[in-house]
């Protein structure tokens, strides 16, 4: 079941909130998977994500061969997997606009270069997993769930449609 109502892509907006790196997950020309961390960048979350990359970068050849793409998001008990379409931006407003010290740590030739674009992912679903509590909390729930033979709670779980 997927859910498509604003407050369900609030609650993944929410979620990807202050989430520093994503795995980004591109099909490799063999049909193989492959991932590589990477930055998100901090922008309210309307159902896309962007990233900075350098030109020649060979995985941009596998988002421009096959543009569906996954991210993967999380940490604790939180976990976003966005799957999406990717393509390369080079647009110098808007790399200006998402333009930060840690991006200028990782590509210190600036957003007027030419060398630098970036990638926006048009998120198509979002399913997430948010468990109670911490880590323990979340431990605590497996042990009673063996120790009574029922199923843990592992919190709410959905797959939310993005516009």
């Amino acid at each position: 079941m997927t859910t498509d109502s604003q407050d369900a892509i609030a609650k993944v907006a929410g979620l990807i909130k202050g989430q520093r790196f994503g795995f980004l997950t591109t099909t490799m020309p063999d049909g193989r998977l492959t991932s590589r961390p990477m930055a998100l960048q901090e922008v309210e979350f309307d159902g896309d994500l962007w990233f900075f990359a350098e030109h020649d970068a060979p995985w941009l050849g596998h988002v421009q061969a096959s543009p569906q793409v996954n991210v993967g998001v999380g940490s604790g008990g939180t976990w976003v997997s966005l799957t999406g379409t990717a393509r390369v931006v080079d647009d110098v407003a808007k790399k200006k606009e998402l333009w930060n010290s840690g991006v200028e740590a990782w590509l210190p030739q600036g957003p007027e270069d030419p060398s630098v674009v970036l990638v926006k992912v048009d998120g198509d679903t979002a399913e997430y997993w948010d468990s109670p509590g911490n880590r323990l909390a979340t431990a605590l729930s497996f042990v009673k769930a063996k120790a009574t033979g029922s199923r843990p709670d592992t919190g709410e779980k959905d797959v939310v449609d993005l516009p």
